[in-house]
């Protein structure tokens, strides 16, 4: 048998043992060690004064407690010993540990990278800044809106002049007799061989091309319509961020509950065990505060996790070095509701939402396009032409020119202008369908969000009083348990309702502040909101 006492002190904490040091009282002295709030340190010290019998296992115990910073005390030669054997061994293990870990030290300073300068400290709008500058889905959409650009400028090179500098020289022979169809007596069946030289300037030009104007205007939809699915793009990146983020404080908040509830369960252990040793309380009481802590630290490592996992998705958002740690600013604004200052009618909603502006843009490619098509049954005018010297060598070389205006009328061209209407007639049409499911999922989305907004409201508030009331009824039933009037079956009930308490509030809170975001993509305005 071994009796554990402990005694508080300002100088530290001392472990009294009384009996036998060995079987299962090692793992009651480790448990009771583990669970104390102050497992070794300096000012923790092990009374092994009146501890008859030590086995090998509660040697090792002693000895992780000495690594801990535990002092050990002992009378008598044989518990001297024991002492003064495992204090060597310490020193020894120490030596060898600091020579290793220098010899390691030295070596890895060399190899490994130096870290970038401390971890990463963002708040919301800091983070949703990062995101819109380097995220990759970010990128590739403004590559897009690059590239309708550089099609822009395509199209419209089509309707300016252009231009080229030509030089050449050729030698040729042809057959006379075929070219003429006949051969003329006395004449060579040939001609040549000759050479030809010709250096200058060649230009072409459209005069009057309406499907190339139209095409060009097509283009200029298209630039505006990329324009609106970039934004688009970064409304959903920084919509993603704020929500990734908010269940990082979600995540964090989680943690900082169950540390308290640990803590909490902590000290209703600790008041169970001194009842039970002072002669108030029972065995069964301690066993139920030690199993209701048991479960608390569960749940803390199943948040701390959960935090974890959350920081790594929002470095993946925010395109960072994954080794590099983030530190979230905004803890305390989780916890606030503040008053959203958005436009929320449907009207703001459809002319704000990139989406709609895009499909607007779309449809008016397709038109021109349609247009383009049509016009390609109207006549057109261009000019061709050149300004060389010309002969034949260069020392014989005199001024040419050639100037050619091309009047085109198309008279059949087996069914291709009416198959590009038809195209872009069944373009537009299927515009307008994905405007009109676009519209009614913005309703939605707009009525959805606002409905949540307003009841994440009220949760909020009923969150805040339960979980005030929560903490009443801990400390009644822990008075009550301390006066011996009942049991600590309310105590743990009241623990259990807390915790719940705490979890309710942190996801009304949570989802209030989603719910914020919600609506503010919706409505369009995440960016202004969250990035400005």
């Amino acid at each position: 048998m071994l009796r554990i006492t402990i005694h508080d002190s300002p100088e530290g904490r001392t472990y009294k043992l009384e009996g036998k040091l060995a079987g299962a009282w090692v793992r009651e002295l480790d448990e009771c060690w583990r669970t104390s709030g102050q497992s070794g340190g300096a000012a923790t010290t092990v009374d092994l004064s009146r501890v008859g019998y030590i086995d090998e296992v509660g040697k090792a115990l002693l000895a992780r407690m000495h690594a801990a910073g535990a002092v050990l005390k002992a009378s008598g030669p044989l518990n001297k010993a024991i002492v003064d054997e495992i204090v060597r061994a310490g020193k020894v293990t120490v030596v060898i540990f600091a020579f290793l870990a220098i010899v390691a030290i030295g070596g890895l300073r060399a190899q490994e990278p130096k870290p970038e300068s401390g971890p990463l400290r963002l708040n919301l709008r800091e983070a949703v800044q990062m995101a819109l500058r380097q995220n990759p889905q970010v990128q590739i959409a403004n590559l897009s809106l690059a590239q309708s650009n550089e099609e822009r400028k395509i199209s419209r090179s089509g309707l300016l002049p252009q231009g080229s500098f030509q030089v050449f020289e050729r030698e040729q022979r042809f057959n006379l007799e075929a070219f003429i169809g006949t051969r003329f007596p006395g004449t060579a069946q040939h001609a040549g061989p000759f050479e030809t030289f010709q250096a200058g300037p060649l230009f072409s030009m459209p005069i009057f091309d309406l499907t190339l104007w139209r095409r060009w205007r097509a283009s200029e939809a298209g630039v505006n319509a990329a324009r609106a699915e970039a934004q688009n793009v970064r409304e959903q990146i920084a919509a993603l961020v704020v929500s990734q983020y908010l269940g990082t404080l979600r995540a964090a908040a989680d943690v900082e509950a169950a540390r308290s509830r640990v803590d909490l369960a902590q000290a209703l252990y600790n008041q169970a065990a001194d009842m039970q040793k002072s002669g108030v309380g029972t065995g069964l009481d301690t066993l139920r505060a030690n199993v209701e802590l048991q479960n608390e630290r569960q749940r803390l490592i199943t948040a701390e996790t959960t935090q974890k996992t959350t920081l790594f998705g929002l470095s993946r958002l925010l395109n960072i070095d994954p080794t590099r740690p983030v530190e979230l600013t905004d803890q305390v604004s989780f916890f606030e509701t503040p008053a959203i200052q958005l436009d929320e009618s449907l009207e703001r909603a459809y002319s704000a939402r990139p989406e709609m502006r895009a499909l607007t843009y779309r449809e008016q490619q397709a038109e021109r396009l349609r247009q383009a098509a049509s016009a390609e049954r109207v006549p057109s005018l261009r000019l061709d032409g050149f300004w060389s010297y010309q002969g034949l060598k260069p020392s014989s070389v005199i001024p040419a020119y050639q100037y050619t205006a091309t009047l085109n009328f198309p008279l059949f061209t087996s069914g291709r202008i009416g198959a590009e209407i038809a195209r872009a007639e069944q373009e537009i049409k299927k515009v307008g369908q994905q405007r009109t499911e676009t519209r009614n999922q913005i309703a939605l989305e707009v009525k959805t969000a606002a409905a949540q907004l307003d009841a994440a409201r009220h949760e909020v508030e009923v969150a805040n009083m339960a979980v005030k009331l929560a903490r009443e009824e801990v400390n009644q039933a822990r008075d009550r348990f301390q006066a011996g009037v009942a049991n600590n079956i309310e105590v743990i009930t009241a623990q259990d309702a807390l915790a719940r308490a705490n979890d309710n509030q942190i996801v009304a809170l949570y989802r209030y502040n989603q719910a914020r975001a919600d609506l503010a993509r919706a409505t369009g305005q995440m960016e202004n909101l969250y990035a400005k």
